[in-house]
């Protein structure tokens, strides 16, 4: 019987949880999965070296500090994308338990907002939310001070607008989710208006492949007119494609999935404390869609 070698069973053990410290602090899970299958070459090597002690926190610590690097190394491309760049959205039943065993950090509007932070602050931000892990623990990792871990957790958290006392922010409640399915089936999006903050901001990410606005769309009147004018130009022809909305459990929230004809939108919405939409991010790209079931 051949018996796996320390750093293989250290690295399946802690695959799940590598993928999901990856995933938070990119945004794209091909990616995470990536980073954490160097992880898994690394570890092979290290071990022929004899050099690690702890394999979990050597692990941790490579898995990081390749992200660091790969956030670095994608930063070009994504400011080089055709209109904004959201977060890949992966159904949360697909998603490892240890990934979604908090859900902290994992929302499709938090991955987008963590990419306006450095890679170094959405690391620390990432260990302590969502694996919680000590400044202490955190300041080995990136080799810094504990106090500099603890400001950039602190302006990380000033920066996204997380309460540091709280875990997850309000998510789209089912009466929202009801009445934006209703007005899209029904074709009466200036309904939509009302559910909307007079600062709400659109997004849309259709990279190149299907229209979508390439810049935000910002205010409520303004995104209303907008969605309205696009449902109009996509139902005239005849007969109308059909339309179709259905609520689906992503990212380990509930999101929008709206088909158009051939046309399939991922939309995800975040609420003021109020319970209005001050954001709605909606993803068409279909190279984002393939981890979300059909």
């Amino acid at each position: 019987m051949t018996h796996a070698s320390p750093a293989a069973d250290a690295w399946s053990r802690e695959q799940h949880r590598l993928t999901g410290i990856a995933y938070r602090m990119l945004g794209d899970y091909g990616l995470a999965e990536d980073v954490v299958s160097e992880v898994a070459l690394a570890a092979v090597r290290a071990e022929r070296e004899g050099t690690v002690r702890i394999w979990p926190a050597w692990l941790t610590t490579v898995c990081v500090r390749r992200s660091i690097d790969r956030l670095r190394q994608v930063v070009t491309t994504r400011e080089d994308y055709a209109g904004p760049w959201l977060p890949e959205p992966v159904a949360t039943d697909r998603l490892p338990e240890e990934v979604v065993a908090d859900r902290e950090l994992l929302s499709i509007a938090l991955l987008h907002m963590a990419e306006q932070l450095r890679p170094e602050a959405r690391a620390a931000l990432v260990l302590h939310r969502a694996m919680g892990m000590s400044a202490v623990e955190i300041a080995e990792i990136l080799q810094r001070s504990p106090a500099a871990v603890r400001q950039l957790i602190s302006r990380a958290e000033r920066r996204l607008r997380i309460d540091s006392r709280a875990s997850i922010p309000p998510a789209a409640t089912p009466a929202v989710l009801a009445e934006l399915v209703q007005a899209i089936e029904t074709g009466e999006i200036d309904q939509i208006l009302h559910l909307l903050t007079d600062d709400a901001i659109l997004w849309t990410d259709g990279g190149g492949r299907v229209r979508a606005a390439l810049n935000p769309i910002y205010g409520g009147e303004r995104i209303a007119r907008f969605m309205a004018g696009v449902f109009a130009k996509a139902t005239a022809g005849s007969p109308p494609p059909l339309v179709s909305v259905t609520v689906l459990d992503v990212n380990g929230e509930s999101v929008l999935d709206v088909r158009l004809g051939p046309r399939r939108d991922l939309v995800a919405v975040d609420l003021d404390s109020a319970g209005s939409i001050r954001a709605i991010r909606q993803i068409a790209n279909p190279d984002k869609l393939a981890r979300v079931p059909v």
